[in-house]
């Protein structure tokens, strides 16, 4: 019997498909010439079929991003790869530069909160799976189905089967490619969408100094705001941690940037839904913001614009 697969359910009905994510204006040149070869198949990437460009997810986003802020609309905004991927399949191997779970216990007893977020992510926000040729399955039938099923490995697959067995769709209106966020987030488009506006950054490691010139950069001047959070254990800790945290955020914030890691899911639903704005897991974009792209070992892909 063939193992059911999520990603043939999602494409082979014809809503989703595999394309190249060209975005105009972006140049991953730079990173292929310093990174394994084999990172071209990421630019290669889940599509849905009423988007017809990488360059119009990235208009779509900002446009949603920019409505959310004029409404005074909750726009959670999270990202999922490697490390998401080994949290939600009880692998510890989602610990990295900084800690993300205690122990396969800690995960447990943290899923229904996940789960949670997720489902209200879904119905309110985007979802941004990293899900490209390289971190999926093939499908397979027989032995070898039930010889994989025993050996799985952290995926984009079994993320996804997660999504399907905690009854979360992925749709055209919620999901967003990863690299999208990370085109979007970089760009001057958003640096001038937050000029004059107030920007509340909650991260563990921030440069005032640095966001503001980073900004600058762009001829953009928010006013922003920085909030302490801690840098280990959110993603299994959150509810202890959350009133002090939120409680921190000034009020009348337009945006807010969030790096929790694994813990950026609960963090941003839970602000997105508080302040009624959007709240964006920012990752490697917050350290390019705060000249620490060495956090990230240099440079990723969709974030060098020409």
């Amino acid at each position: 019997m063939k193992t059911p697969d999520p990603i043939e359910r999602l494409t082979s009905g014809g809503a989703f498909s595999f394309r190249k994510l060209d975005i105009s204006g972006i140049d991953n040149d730079p990173v292929f010439r310093v990174n394994d070869p084999k990172m071209i198949r990421e630019e290669t990437c889940l599509f849905h079929r009423d988007i017809a460009s990488g360059t119009d997810y990235v208009k779509r986003l900002g446009d949603r991003v920019a409505g959310a802020i004029a409404r005074r609309k909750p726009l959670p905004v999270v990202r999922f790869a490697d490390g998401e991927y080994a949290f939600y399949h009880f692998d510890l191997a989602c610990n990295g530069l900084y800690q993300q779970a205690e122990s396969q216990s800690a995960i447990r007893d943290a899923l229904p909160l996940h789960a949670e977020a997720l489902r209200e992510l879904a119905r309110t926000g985007l979802l941004a799976p990293l899900v490209f040729p390289g971190n999926i399955e093939e499908p397979t039938a027989g032995w070898k189905a039930l010889f994989k099923r025993w050996r799985r490995r952290p995926s984009a697959t079994t993320f996804l089967r997660y999504l399907e067995e905690t009854g979360i769709p992925l749709t055209g209106e919620n999901y967003v490619p990863f690299y999208a966020v990370y085109a979007y987030f970089s760009s001057a488009a958003f640096a001038r969408l937050m000029d004059g506006r107030r920007l509340a950054i909650l991260n563990s490691d921030s440069d005032g100094a640095a966001c503001a010139r980073w900004f600058e950069g762009h001829g953009s001047r928010p006013q922003i705001e920085l909030v302490d959070i801690p840098n280990s254990y959110v993603a299994t800790r959150w509810h202890d941690m959350k009133e002090e945290v939120l409680g921190r955020v000034p009020a009348g914030m337009d945006l807010l940037l969030v790096g929790a890691g694994i813990g950026a899911l609960p963090v941003c639903v839970d602000a997105a839904r508080r302040f009624g704005v959007p709240a964006v897991d920012a990752g490697h974009v917050l350290n390019m913001m705060n000249d620490r792209v060495d956090k990230s070992n240099g440079a990723r892909l969709f974030t060098l614009w020409k």
